[in-house]
């Protein structure tokens, strides 16, 4: 059943400090239906949205309304093709100790982040923790870049690295680094089950003091770039440590 658009409070562009945020698409809108049905408040659909997928169907058996808006497409999308869009409340996570974390350290691109998280899941690690101030794992264009991976993703943002030890400091940490100590191998990788692969920021990268945490890594690149992608290197180095776990 297609509800009224008076049926649920005006949902607004989003703002950071907003309780809610919202998917933007028919792929990321059946993630977050079928990962936190109990997160979704509804889901708005265009008079011209069409889809293979039976996003109605789910919504009537999962109790979630559904309700016909253009204008309120109009007003959440920065795209003129979204012919449907997932509003859902904010979660709070936490890590699992005893799982395989990233650590992503002042991460501010949201395109990153979020092809870092679709990354992530794809490879099988579920545990992401975000060092402050960083990108907003909420933002939309985040929950759309991760094609809406972030629903499967235990997630936690902590104010310091140091607050992330506290808690998680039992863990095997390798800090990424240019003039990390070791060069990162798939016939000489770490065996560790429990580690955390630490990054920085895009611009800058970790600070110094990170080469007396744990085991800095470096990944061996050609001499005519000055550094890989943080994307690409997470997924290199994710993807080299989960090999045979």
């Amino acid at each position: 059943m297609i509800m009224s658009d008076n049926s649920l409070v005006q949902v607004k562009a989003y703002k950071k400090d907003f309780e809610y945020s919202y998917t933007l698409g028919a792929f990321p809108t059946m993630e977050l239906i079928n990962s936190r049905p109990n997160q979704v408040m509804a889901v708005y659909v265009s008079s011209k949205f069409e889809s293979d997928l039976d996003i109605m169907g789910i919504c009537k058996e999962k109790g979630i309304p559904v309700i016909e808006s253009d204008k309120t497409l109009n007003r959440i999308s920065t795209k003129e093709n979204c012919f449907v869009a997932g509003v859902f409340k904010k979660f709070e996570g936490t890590l699992e100790a005893d799982k395989p974390h990233v650590l992503l350290v002042n991460v501010s691109d949201m395109g990153n982040l979020g092809t870092i998280i679709r990354t992530l899941v794809g490879l099988g690690i579920y545990d992401l923790g975000i060092v402050a101030p960083a990108a907003d794992i909420f933002n939309p264009k985040v929950i759309r870049a991760s094609m809406g991976a972030v629903f499967k993703m235990r997630f936690q943002v902590f104010d310091s690295f140091e607050e992330y030890e506290k808690l998680y400091g039992k863990h095997d940490m390798f800090p990424f680094m240019l003039d990390g100590e070791k060069t990162l191998s798939i016939d000489d990788r770490p065996k560790s089950d429990c580690f955390t692969l630490i990054y920085g920021n895009e611009a800058s990268g970790l600070p110094a003091s990170f080469k007396n945490v744990g085991q800095s890594i470096f990944i061996p690149q050609s001499k005519d770039v000055d550094s890989l992608n943080l994307p690409i290197s997470v997924g290199i180095g994710a993807f080299v440590f989960t090999r045979g776990r």
